[in-house]
């Protein structure tokens, strides 16, 4: 039998799949049918930020297959252009995330719709974060990989916030589904590293506990006095 065949995906083809699964999953109900159906419209600058964000998770994929089939040259030539991606992906955030208030605003939210735009700003300097912690640790493959891993996992968050929509019965689910269903996958790395490896790479590790603990405050900050004095700072800086 062809050995080929009996070649396993590896973790992070894995994650990269279960990750494009979620967007597709997440945003079908509020993007893709409303979009069909001509409920809603959107501006450029949101398809753009969702081409983007989408192709990141694509080219990790992608990366993750170059790596498995030992395609070196390949994923060093597309890593040059995943910078382009990933800068992209950060930066087109901010005219969708006031996009996005605005829309709120009309609708009636008042300050949480304001309160959003910490939340998307520290998401997307984290990814980006990440993202230069991996390039600098390119020659270091161990640490590279899991720098890469966790910016991917970042850029998830709101995909699987929006799963809430399909289990609107489900109490807090900036809870269940922007800490407990978006971090799940850092602990799913953390066994997978401890049972390859015997231990976690810190690069993982303090990394990982660093995104679960940046969620876990969100929760406790959000739309407080403080947390609505930084939206507002914010939202008027950038819009």
């Amino acid at each position: 039998m062809n050995k080929q065949l009996k070649k396993k995906p590896s973790f992070f083809t894995v994650i990269a799949l279960i990750g494009l699964f979620a967007i597709v999953v997440g945003f079908t109900r509020t993007f893709v049918i409303p979009l069909i159906i001509g409920s809603k419209s959107w501006p450029w600058t949101i398809f753009l930020h969702a081409a983007f964000a989408f192709n990141w998770a694509a080219i990790f994929l992608i990366q993750s297959l170059f790596i498995q089939e030992k395609q070196y040259r390949l994923h060093i030539r597309l890593g040059r252009w995943s910078t382009l991606i990933a800068l992209g992906a950060a930066i087109s955030i901010i005219p969708a995330i006031l996009f996005q208030i605005e829309r709120e605003l009309a609708e009636g939210l008042g300050e949480i719709a304001i309160s959003s735009i910490v939340g998307s700003i520290t998401s997307a300097t984290m990814f980006l974060s990440l993202v230069g912690l991996g390039i600098v640790y390119r020659k270091k493959p161990q640490a590279h990989k899991r720098f890469m891993l966790l910016a991917t996992i970042v850029l998830l968050w709101p995909a699987w916030f929006r799963w809430r929509h399909y289990f609107p019965s489900i109490d807090r689910p900036d809870i269940w589904f922007a800490v407990v269903l978006a971090d799940s996958l850092i602990i799913v790395a953390f066994v997978w590293d401890w049972l390859k490896n015997k231990k976690i790479h810190p690069a993982l590790l303090y990394g990982g506990l660093f995104i679960i603990l940046e969620n876990i405050v969100e929760i406790f900050l959000f739309d407080t006095s403080g947390w609505r004095a930084v939206a507002h700072f914010l939202y008027n800086l950038l819009h």
